[in-house]
């Protein structure tokens, strides 16, 4: 990576990076609750601050997929304060907005709308906490997109083929192409990698001129076989990555040697869970772009509230006490007790000459008590720093190592448990689905629905409060079963019972066959079973409601011949 010439010019963008507000996190929280809303000010007032060009949200701007209306409130409050205003914008967009744009009513950038006054253009893609659900497939951006408080982009409709075009910019001599896609499950953009399924265009017309910026939002540490995005799978051509999902403030550009491009992943501007990632200090980022080369500033974040955590593995106190110690649990409670006055008495001492960094920390305490020792009572101990942290409840996290005896290379291995696990604890919402229906009598067994269709119904039914997902998904494939039986001719019973019961097998069958006429490598069961699932048009996020019709998505006229006569003159500007 090259600084270049980092003086602010006619050449040079300046754009803010940000990812992971994930505003309205413990909105309802008496000390926490206006933690994220005092830093998204922070942030949207450095933007102001520094002039810059534009801001990059990297996904999870809010917390919640239907946020309060407070939340909401804040958040267009802010905008409308920092986002607004005569201030001149110096860059142009060249590409068909219409493209770019393809998910409002409103297809272009709202600086260009002739009814908003905007001084600092917002660009977003959504993440997996406020990704589009329901029927029509919206979410709360789309709110801020139709008001023309932010642009939103990066968000594919199609689950068979991702088409990312860039929206091209310049300013001055500095041409720049951001891409953006928003959060996809792991498993299946990892499977459309794999398949060849992902394309991003490139302008047509003077490639090597261009700076390319792509902002994901997907799991970057591997959490399974499928369950991450390899960077290798991204496009070589690319510049920099801006990786969103990640809390982990790894701000500073590391370059991919494979792919020859940098990743900077900001993290959170909040700390959502009390793990070490979260400890990170937060910052978020200046970027400067002139010509093809870059500069990242980062810029530490005051407005944060202080995370402290330690471990403490009571094995290695021998010199102090041994589970046989008389009294034991009082001297264990004693030694807890010293090293959180430590992390407060750091946090203060950090907090001097700090005045927007709030004044209780977060704090916790991470005892691994293996070897025969017992746990004290957490909520007696908390009781002690009720008005000195912010999270007295959970500040002491008890640990138990287990041994793994099997291991491949014959080393020690070591894993650890809770003291309470809950008995749902890692379990996804299709999990206990598939697990109750795998022990369940025969008489209750679905036959129009599958296990994974109603999976998924369920899980939008929990996690994105879409209460009529589950009734929207029941009526669609009862009314397509209905279409199916009478074009048949079928009416008693029994006959009815046979046909359904058939047709789930030639849905099956179908969608083996259509992999093998495409020459795909077979699948593994699971896989295979997903795919076969949603061939019955039950199973996929999409087919929990009507699904959309093809060529909804504007890109694919980019490849020349027979497009579409919208924006077809721009376009041009895009090959593969």
């Amino acid at each position: 990576m090259s600084s270049g010439n980092t003086l602010d010019d006619e050449d040079t963008f300046k754009i803010l990076i940000a990812t992971d507000v994930h505003l309205g996190y413990l909105d309802k929280d008496a000390i926490r609750g206006s933690d994220t809303y005092n830093t998204l000010d922070e942030i949207l007032k450095c933007a102001k601050t520094n002039q810059v060009d534009f801001i990059l949200l990297g996904g999870d701007l809010f917390h919640d997929n239907k946020p309060s209306r407070r939340c909401l409130h804040n958040c267009i409050t802010m905008l409308r304060k920092y986002c607004m205003g005569d201030s001149p914008i110096h860059f142009n967009i060249l590409s068909d907005q219409t493209i770019n744009f393809n998910t409002t009513q409103f297809p272009w950038v709202n600086y260009q709308d002739e009814n908003l006054n905007i001084s600092i253009p917002v660009f977003s893609i959504h993440g997996n906490h406020d990704d589009p659900t329901g029927a029509e497939g919206l979410c709360a951006l789309d709110l801020l997109s139709a008001s023309g408080l932010v642009n939103h982009f990066g968000h594919s409709q199609s689950v068979e083929r991702i088409e990312i075009s860039p929206i091209l910019m310049q300013k001055g001599n500095t041409k720049l192409a951001l891409y953006g896609l928003g959060s996809i499950p792991d498993e299946r953009l990892y499977r459309m990698f794999v398949n060849n399924q992902v394309t991003m265009f490139r302008p047509k017309e003077d490639q090597d001129e261009w700076f390319n910026l792509f902002t994901i939002h997907q799991n970057r540490s591997k959490h399974g076989p499928t369950n991450y995005i390899p960077e290798q799978f991204l496009d070589d051509f690319l510049d920099l990555v801006v990786w969103g999902h990640e809390h982990e403030c790894l701000i500073a550009p590391t370059r991919n040697e494979q792919q020859l491009f940098y990743v900077t992943q900001p993290g959170s501007s909040v700390a959502t869970s009390l793990s070490p990632g979260e400890a990170t200090k937060k910052h978020i980022g200046l970027l400067r772009v002139k010509g093809r080369k870059m500069n990242l500033q980062k810029i530490p974040l005051k407005t944060v509230r202080q995370f402290f955590i330690q471990d403490v593995v009571l094995a290695d106190y021998e010199d102090l006490f041994t589970p046989d110690t008389p009294q034991v649990t009082k001297k264990v409670e004693d030694l807890c007790y010293a090293k959180v006055i430590e992390m407060l008495e750091e946090a203060e001492r950090e907090r001097l000459g700090c005045p927007l960094t709030p004044e209780k920390p977060l704090i916790r305490l991470r005892v691994d008590y293996s070897g025969g020792f017992e746990a004290f009572n957490t909520s007696r101990f908390s009781q002690k720093f009720v008005d000195r942290v912010a999270n007295p409840k959970d500040i002491i996290h008890f640990l138990r190592r287990r041994e793994q005896k099997e291991n491949i290379k014959g080393l020690a291995q070591t894993k650890y448990t809770l003291l309470k696990p809950t008995a749902a604890e890692g379990l996804r919402v299709e999990d206990l689905v598939k697990q109750y229906f795998e022990v369940a009598e025969q008489k209750v067994q679905l036959s129009l629905l599958t296990e994974q269709g109603m999976g998924k119904a369920i899980q939008e039914f929990v996690d994105k409060d879409e209460k009529d997902a589950i009734q929207e998904l029941i009526t669609y494939q009862l009314e397509k079963t209905q279409r199916h039986l009478q074009a048949r001719g079928v009416t008693t019973e029994q006959d009815i019972d046979a046909e359904v019961r058939g047709w789930g097998m030639q849905a099956i069958n179908r969608a083996k066959a259509h992999r093998l006429e495409r020459g795909d490598e077979p699948l593994d069961p699971d896989i295979a079973s997903e795919f076969a699932d949603v061939s019955m048009n039950s199973d996929e996020d999409s087919v929990l409601f009507p699904p959309p019709t093809r060529g909804r998505g504007r890109g694919r006229g980019s490849r020349g011949g027979g497009g579409r006569g919208r924006g077809r003159g721009e376009f041009s500007l895009l090959q593969i």
